[in-house]
């Protein structure tokens, strides 16, 4: 019995009766040699941690553009704290653990610079629209790499639906859509408060009262009611009254965080960079190759689409400031 065999016995043994087996996925487009050591979500985890788009997630923004100070979330480390708090979850309710956090880890891949402003954009001047767990689930099935990550179904079944309407077919998946809201609900006040932009004070006295009045007591409140309420069922959920609080947060952060003056200052002039790239590489589709992708025929909005929601916050200032800013005369 080689490592992966006796890693699959184990979850035989001690996961519960609704978590997905490793050795009962339902595979991957394009089959692979079984690996002797790693389970097949746990070399899904490998292959989304060593992506390119993944790394990439260090330099997009997660609710402040630009901040100044080291201590901001991005896009990266919110990814990362929804895998601590899923695979918490995941562990207590006896689900597969690696592939929760294989989901976790993949599920904001396709997201575009300059956070949820740069996707309010892009669904605006797209035909077609643009939402980021769509081109979440692109980036793992077609840009990455020569023709994908290859996946296994039910991580990108959970990365596709773990935004929206739609709900993943997997428990695991399932958690993944409660960890992230947990996780940018607090974290983002978290950074709110730093910014000064809200005083904790300013949170509800109803949902102080019903989730905490600390940054960890509301995580560890959240998290508790899940999987009290998700113990030995086939659904993970939190119960009515703490997900109605929770929803009352999160709309008193849209009303005085995400369309605040401060959180949104360069919200404009982001949208407007990332407005202005489309339409030109939509006119000057050859303009693409001359930044480096060569060996691909990009053409048409899909295309555009990609090539933009793959920049950092970095590049696609850098790739404006490029094309539409006059550099300063040098003797040469």
């Amino acid at each position: 019995m080689n490592l992966r065999e006796f890693s699959e016995q184990r979850e035989a043994e001690n996961l519960s009766e609704f978590a997905v087996l490793s050795k009962n996925s339902k595979g991957r487009e394009h089959p692979l040699v079984p690996c002797t050591v790693r389970t097949a979500f746990q070399r899904d985890r490998d292959r989304i941690i060593h992506a390119k788009s993944f790394r990439r997630l260090m330099h997009k923004t997660q609710v402040f553009l630009a901040p100044e100070g080291d201590h901001y979330r991005t896009r990266l480390t919110h990814t990362l704290e929804v895998s601590q708090i899923a695979r918490t979850i995941a562990r207590a309710l006896r689900l597969n653990e690696d592939l929760t956090e294989a989901i976790a880890l993949g599920h904001d891949l396709g997201h575009t610079p300059f956070g949820h402003s740069g996707e309010d954009v892009l669904n605006q001047i797209c035909t077609e629209g643009f939402r980021h767990y769509e081109q979440s689930l692109r980036v793992v099935e077609i840009l990455e790499g020569e023709r994908g990550l290859n996946l296994t179904l039910e991580v990108r079944d959970g990365i596709l639906n773990h935004a929206g309407n739609n709900e993943a077919q997997t428990l695991e998946g399932q958690i993944i859509k409660l960890a992230d809201r947990i996780a940018y609900i607090n974290h983002d006040i978290d950074d709110a408060v730093r910014g000064g932009v809200i005083a904790p004070e300013d949170i509800p006295a109803a949902c102080r009262h019903a989730l905490g009045e600390t940054h960890g007591e509301r995580i560890q409140t959240m998290i508790l009611n899940v999987i009290e309420n998700s113990e030995n069922k086939p659904h993970v959920a939190m119960t009515p009254d703490m997900h109605e609080a929770m929803m009352e947060l999160r709309s008193f952060m849209f009303q005085n965080v995400y369309t605040s003056r401060v959180a949104k200052a360069e919200e404009d002039k982001a949208k407007g960079i990332l407005a202005t790239l489309f339409k030109h590489f939509i006119h000057h589709p050859e303009a693409l190759r001359e930044q480096g992708l060569s060996g691909h025929v990009f053409s048409g909005e899909r295309d555009v689409c990609d090539y933009i929601a793959g920049m950092t916050d970095n590049y696609a200032i850098y790739i404006y400031k490029a094309l539409f800013m006059p550099e300063g005369w040098q003797v040469k």
